[in-house]
């Protein structure tokens, strides 16, 4: 039973130094998960390690089993979810190679399911902080600790994809104060909140998106170099902060789901309730 779960993004598809390894194949009544989850010790301290596009990245961000990876984690024992992503900056502060940890999103995604919630029940979860505070302080000072340049706080605005934004597009986001922009943060933010999990994002900055005049347009080429030189910084960041991992949760995300069940319990479909067990199980 690991209480950390790390959902590796692109460029991140394995955790090094992990010990006692193994490998747990997880069935959910959301289907299966991006991968086999990896678990083992990581300086000592239990954690189970996905990567969220799988081994030799082939999920599309468009169709990742997100209610899967979370469930799947929740079913191990995480009660922590340490996110790593790549995002393009809205900011000329925010440079390539940079580091953020986001305290807000804004959801533009389209066609993804984003709750755990349907077929006969309802609940409304609170989401107004959708990044845990403890967490993401947790995930700072491990930054600090290296020699990454890291933004605390900041607006994530989260599109479908796969495709890059617009130039009115980017210059729209940068409108709204936005700081950064990727394809992963919802519904696996929302997810996690539903879970009952406490979850944090590490940004990793990988181009300026398409706004800025001075350099490059954004590509994969640009994106693959800069997440290369960027994962070894991500994975000191996970150690240290797996290290800092060990009192027990007091924030609202432990109780995320307590009086959010609107739904009559007796009418409630059996099946549904038998679903979903693992996240609604000691409020009915």
């Amino acid at each position: 039973m690991a209480k950390i779960g790390v959902i590796g993004g692109s460029g991140l598809y394995e955790m090094d130094g992990l010990t006692d390894v193994c490998e747990v194949s997880v069935r959910t009544p959301f289907g299966d998960p991006s991968d086999a989850i990896v678990t083992g010790r990581l300086g000592g301290v239990e954690l189970a390690f996905l990567p969220r596009h799988g081994r030799g990245h082939r999920i599309s961000p468009s169709e990742l089993p997100v209610r899967a990876n979370i469930y799947a984690l929740k079913s191990l024992g995480v009660q922590w979810v340490i996110s790593v992503s790549a995002v393009g900056s809205l900011r000329e502060d925010i440079k390539p190679l940079h580091l953020v940890i986001p305290d807000q999103i804004i959801d533009r995604t389209k066609r993804r399911p984003d709750t755990f919630f349907e077929g006969g029940i309802v609940a409304h979860c609170a989401f107004a902080e959708p990044y845990c505070p403890h967490l993401s302080g947790i995930l700072h000072q491990a930054a600090q600790k290296t020699r990454a340049t890291v933004h605390k706080g900041g607006t994530y605005v989260a599109i479908e994809g796969a495709q890059f934004s617009t130039k009115a597009e980017s210059a729209l986001y940068r409108s709204w104060g936005a700081s950064v922009v990727g394809m992963t943060a919802l519904p696996e933010a929302r997810l996690a909140r539903e879970a009952e999990l406490c979850y944090a994002t590490l940004a990793s900055v990988t181009d300026y998106d398409c706004w800025y005049e001075s350099e490059e347009s954004v590509s994969v080429h640009m994106i693959v170099s800069n997440l290369l030189r960027n994962v070894a910084a991500a994975k000191k960041i996970v150690r240290y902060a797996a290290q800092a991992i060990h009192q027990e949760r007091k924030c609202a995300c432990a109780s995320a789901l307590e009086d959010t069940i609107i739904t009559v319990r007796e009418r409630i479909p059996a099946e549904v309730k038998e679903r979903l067990q693992l996240l609604i199980g000691k409020y009915l």
